[in-house]
């Protein structure tokens, strides 16, 4: 037992080398029940078990079984017993009072001690706070984000009489969130109704504790953005006390516009980011500059191996898909697109020719809904009914589509589709064509009135955010009645976001995003679940390999590096100089254009005679070269639009290039129309669709991955793989031999070490990798330039003469 002044705080269930700690661990639970000590725990705060051989586990009073917690601090010292070195670590006099006043909370009605990453990130967040420095927390996906927030502001609040924390989050879930964990752990939080309000609130002493969302600091009458930011800074808003300023997903929205905004309005606040995936190459700059560096990291590789989320398990599959009737396909093109040039035919076969629309044929998602039913029948958590699904698809209306299909099958009542669309009226008033076809918006449309029309909306609620509210708690509380999700972006990112079992990707993902969705399913749900699977139709193993490499690597570049003042100055400037270079571009393209320069003296200069096709032929490098100089300067104007003029700029030089915008804006429209460059797809739409799904045939899925059982982080982490994409990812032009080379090296002696255990299943590994290797010669000449996606495809079938498009076209279950 341990006492403090007489009071029992701690107790320890010491079992013998020989005994395994869980049954310690159960000793405990039972002497808190009442027939045997349940009065004496009244003033229990930690409850531990252990033994010399095991070493130690902590919990609290109720806690379950599954989830006491395993210490980790200085693991290179080995002197002694783990057992006695864990206790000297938990129950030191100030590690001990400070474990109980500054780290337990009800969460929900639930008794919480941290885990050891959760201490430690608040412990090197409370110097940051001390020194009035902010800085950025990661911690990886499902590692306790929500809880670390409410432990640090009540320390702040408490150890500071005078500070505030402000949480601040980019979406409206998100904000509601953070209101329910930290009302169900007590603390009393205020929510900003508007941006008004949350002046008012920062005005006064009172709050101390309050959270919103970005958008609500911001002005929408507000037409000269920097002008705004200079008044701002000039007269920065009045506020109370010593903000703390907690930024909820900091590499999002936050980083921008809106966070320049709360930057000028509390220029004296210590702002701090939480985020559960690391400051990629696209933005870290701009991150950093406005939180400074990382106070504290926890990877996915260290959450997997102590226990707080599970490793995830990845399987592709391939539709093979071909075409039908070539003939037949001809014929309907040209009795449908009869009327159009060349040109508009071209541009009617590039939109509706792509990867996307053909990965979108009604036979090919009829596959995938069989698929994923007959894995409910036969994959042991999800025909249990204990598990379910999340199924991503690609746009709101691949969403809709497998909705109505799976509405067809045994799932009729059992999923349901969550978007971010909310059906109006005036979506479907421009779609009408007369053609009696139903365009894709209107098929949206359609589909959403149905399933909303028996539903009634809660108070304060849309009839759509009372559906999708009623169809997560199901999914969440009764899978069995709720097997599958169909999403789009909505439910795959934030610390409330659903868990599942299975997450079936139909949409090309990469990065935060992908890493994001991925671990929708790598959350903790009782002794079954031993992997999250990861079932990918869009061959995205490459895109999966790198994430789970860069958020397992050492990324922090909180010591050392650039100035983030530095880093300020670099990138405006390469930014003024691409926006300059677009400008002079443009000018120097049109300058043969004969005086006055009008719309007439441009069209004659980039058309010729319109009605001349020769004319417009001859011409059209000319308009090919304004169209893609007008892009670039949209693109360099946007990518320095919120920081022009700290980018050098004077006002009445803003001014100017935002007239020269969109007078190269207005120029390509009247070329464009001039030339017959431009098409209405609306009239086409339905025609095409109804193309794709008549003459597209799809064949039953089949595995191509041959990673059975294998988590991702053994496969990737462990045998190096990471180690080599990591090292190459501030260099992307480094020596891609040498990556390749070291990647095979890695995943040679992960096979030559299993070979001993696992003989079949490594041969087929074997092949496996040396087909993956050799694909990935052609996939990384094509990615330097030196072979273009028409020679790959031109360069033949695949080796088994089917019609796919993937680069692990020749594995199978028989490799």
């Amino acid at each position: 037992m341990l006492y403090l002044n007489g009071i029992a705080v701690g107790v320890l269930e010491l079992k013998n080398s020989c005994v395994g700690l869980g049954e310690g661990i159960r000793q405990c639970l039972s002497n808190q029940l009442p027939e045997f000590n349940d009065w004496f725990f009244s003033t229990i705060q930690l409850v531990m078990a252990g033994n010399d051989s095991e070493g130690l586990r902590y919990g609290t009073i109720e806690t379950q079984e599954k989830y006491f917690l395993n210490w980790k601090e200085d693991e290179a010292d080995n002197a002694g017993y783990k057992l006695d070195k864990y206790l000297a670590k938990l129950c030191g006099k100030a590690r001990l009072l400070e474990l109980v006043h500054d780290f337990v909370l009800f969460d929900g009605g639930i008794k919480k001690l941290p885990r050891v990453h959760q201490y430690f990130g608040i412990k090197a967040a409370q110097a940051h706070v001390q020194q009035r420095r902010g800085g950025i927390i990661w911690h990886t996906q499902g590692a306790g984000k929500s809880i670390l927030m409410v432990l640090l502001a009540r320390w702040i609040l408490e150890n500071k009489p005078s500070a505030r924390v402000a949480i601040i989050t980019d979406r409206e879930e998100l904000d509601e969130q953070i209101d329910r964990v930290f009302k169900d752990a007590g603390q009393v939080i205020q929510r900003s109704k508007s941006g008004r309000d949350l002046m008012a609130q920062l005005a006064q002493p009172n709050p101390r504790l309050l959270c919103s969302l970005v958008h609500k600091f911001g002005r929408r009458d507000v037409d000269d953005f920097e002008a705004f930011i200079r008044d701002l800074a000039a007269q920065p808003s009045q506020t109370q006390g010593e903000i703390h300023v907690f930024v909820d997903e900091c590499h999002r929205t936050q980083g921008g516009k809106l966070h320049r905004l709360m930057k000028a309005m509390m220029p004296n606040a210590v702002f701090i980011g939480f985020t559960g995936t690391p400051l990629l190459k696209s933005d870290a700059q701009t991150s950093l500059e406005v939180f400074g560096g990382y106070i504290h990291t926890y990877k996915f590789a260290e959450a997997v191996e102590d226990g707080v989320v599970l490793d995830l398990v990845y399987e592709a599959r391939d539709i093979d898909q071909k075409l039908g009737n070539n003939e037949q396909i001809d014929q309907w093109f040209e009795a449908k697109a009869k009327g159009l040039n060349d040109w508009q035919k071209d541009e009617l076969k590039k939109q509706w020719g792509t990867m996307q629309n053909v990965l979108s044929s009604r036979a090919r998602m009829d596959r995938i809904v069989m698929d994923i039913i007959h894995d409910f029948a036969v994959k042991p958590r999800l025909s249990s009914e204990r598990g379910n699904a999340i199924l991503v698809a690609s746009s709101i209306y691949e969403a809709c589509k497998y909705f109505v299909l799976f509405g067809k099958t045994v799932f009729k009542g059992r999923c349901a589709v969550v978007t971010s669309y909310n059906p109006q009226a005036s979506d479907v008033s421009k779609e009408e064509t007369g053609a009696n076809t139903e365009s894709d918006k209107q098929f949206i449309y359609n589909t959403y009135t149905e399933l909303l029309k028996d539903v009634v909306a809660e108070p304060g609620k849309t009839k759509t955010e009372t559906y999708e509210q009623q169809v997560k708690d199901r999914f969440i509380k009764a899978p069995a009645q709720m097997k599958l999700l169909i999403v789009v972006d909505k439910l795959l990112t934030g610390f409330d976001a659903p868990p599942c079992t299975y997450l079936y990707i139909d949409k090309s993902m990469q990065d935060h995003g992908l890493f994001q969705a991925i671990c929708r399913t790598n959350r903790l749900d009782g002794e079954d679940k031993d992997f999250g699977h990861i079932v990918d139709y869009k061959d995205l193993f490459k895109k999966v390999e790198k994430a789970i490499a860069v958020y397992t690597a050492e990324l922090d570049h909180s010591a050392g590096g650039s100035d983030p003042d530095i880093l300020v100055r670099d990138r405006l400037e390469a930014g003024r100089e691409r926006l300059d270079d677009a400008v002079e571009a443009l000018a120097l393209l049109c300058e043969p254009v004969e005086p006055p320069k009008g719309d007439l003296e441009h069209i004659h200069y980039f058309c010729g005679n319109t009605e001349i096709a020769d004319d417009l032929k001859a011409r059209e490098p000319h308009r090919v070269a304004l169209y893609k100089a007008v892009v670039a300067l949209v693109r360099a104007y946007a990518n320095l639009a919120d920081e022009l003029e700290a980018a050098g700029y004077t006002p009445e030089q803003i001014e100017h290039l935002k007239g020269l915008q969109r007078h190269y804006l207005n120029l390509r429209e009247i070329i464009r129309k001039a030339a017959g460059e431009t098409l209405d797809l609306k009239p086409y739409e339905a025609d095409m669709r109804h193309l794709i799904d008549t003459y597209i045939e799809a064949q039953a899925p089949r595995k191509i991955s041959p990673f059975d059982g294998v988590g991702l982080l053994d496969l990737i982490v462990k045998t190096g793989i990471a180690d080599a994409i990591a090292e190459r990812l501030g260099d992307m032009k480094g020596n891609r031999e040498s990556i390749a080379e070291t990647i095979e090296n890695n995943v040679r002696s992960k096979i030559l070490k299993e070979q001993l255990t696992d003989p079949f299943g490594v041969v087929r590994l074997s092949l496996a990798c040396a087909q993956v290797l050799a694909d990935g010669v052609a996939r990384e000449a094509r990615a330097a330039g030196d072979l273009s996606d028409g020679q790959l495809l031109s360069q033949g079938p695949a080796p088994d003469d089917t019609q796919c498009c993937h680069v692990y076209h020749s594995w199978s279950p028989a490799a």
